[in-house]
């Protein structure tokens, strides 16, 4: 039996599952992307030909999927993991997805003896890559226990939250709070650029500051090398502010700093901007102050 199945192979997925079999686990995988499949074939993965399949094979099987739906027709449709899971097994479902549907499929889990936890993960593709990922876990705390030898392989922060969707929440406030720093950040470079003043020394100045953060450090160089190479895209980070915004529509609540790079968002991607990463946002912001950011020294004149 291999101890760990991995279904969902995309930026994220695929250095995770890498991470799991360079600690040693035996790794069954599934994608839809043969050529994903092929690349972890190639490290010692074994190809699986459905998630049945990876879920028979495995003791813990994690999903990494881009939403609901895709976790929903992985695990509870034909050929899904809940067709091939045995008794005891444990689901672990990495993705980023609206609490409710996190919740359902733990019900559903139940009923099949198998046990659940949702535990998405922020950090993007660097720390998918280097195993340091901020793992937020919701579940039992016993099926938190029996899990996080697992996780700790992929995140240097894993942390029980609750029940259940828990970790669907936590994430979804992380993520309102990445966007409103991008948002800002961005504001802040342009207010700068047009000011006449180098956003590169604005960004050296604030990250010493109250300002510092890890956004601020991950993505303000990326936006002065104008590098929008995705670690995290545009249309998974709208897809995070939507379940927050429906989330809270739910519980009769307004985020209205949340609807405001929820806007940005939907305008990368009305304008094929879908998969830069999400860094772009101060192109909306440029966009309406007709000018670039970039630091002093790439520009032409500094060649």
């Amino acid at each position: 039996m291999a101890e760990v199945g991995f279904i969902g192979l995309g930026i994220m997925g695929r250095p995770m599952a890498k991470n799991l079999i360079r600690a040693g686990h035996e790794l069954v995988v599934y994608d839809l992307r043969d050529d994903a499949m092929e690349e972890l074939a190639d490290v010692g993965a074994l190809p699986a030909r459905s998630c049945a399949d990876v879920a028979a094979a495995s003791e813990f099987i994690i999903t990494m999927l881009p939403d609901g739906p895709d976790v929903e027709a992985a695990v509870l449709g034909p050929e899904g993991v809940l067709q091939g899971a045995g008794s005891g097994a444990m689901l672990i479902d990495m993705s980023s997805i609206n609490p409710s549907v996190s919740r359902a499929i733990s019900a559903a889990c139940a009923k099949r003896s198998v046990d659940f936890i949702d535990a998405p993960v922020s950090g993007g593709e660097p720390k998918a890559k280097d195993g340091s990922l901020a793992i937020m876990v919701g579940g039992a705390p016993q099926c938190f226990d029996r899990a996080k030898p697992v996780l700790d392989v992929m995140g240097s922060s894993v942390v029980w939250t609750g029940d259940v969707g828990a970790g669907n929440v936590t994430k979804l406030a992380n993520q309102i709070m990445v966007a409103c720093n991008i948002a800002a950040m961005g504001e802040a470079f342009v207010l700068a650029t047009k000011a006449g003043v180098d956003p590169e020394a604005v960004w050296n100045a604030a990250k010493g500051g109250l300002a510092g953060s890890t956004v601020l450090n991950a993505k303000g160089p990326m936006v002065l090398q104008r590098n929008f190479r995705p670690g995290f895209r545009v249309r998974l980070h709208h897809k995070d502010l939507r379940n927050a915004l429906q989330a809270a529509a739910a519980m009769n609540i307004s985020l209205p700093l949340t609807g405001a790079p929820q806007h940005m968002l939907e305008r990368l991607i009305e304008t094929g901007k879908a998969d830069l990463d999400h860094a772009a946002l101060v192109q909306c912001v440029e966009e309406a102050a007709g000018i670039e950011v970039m630091a002093e020294q790439l520009k032409p004149s500094h060649a």
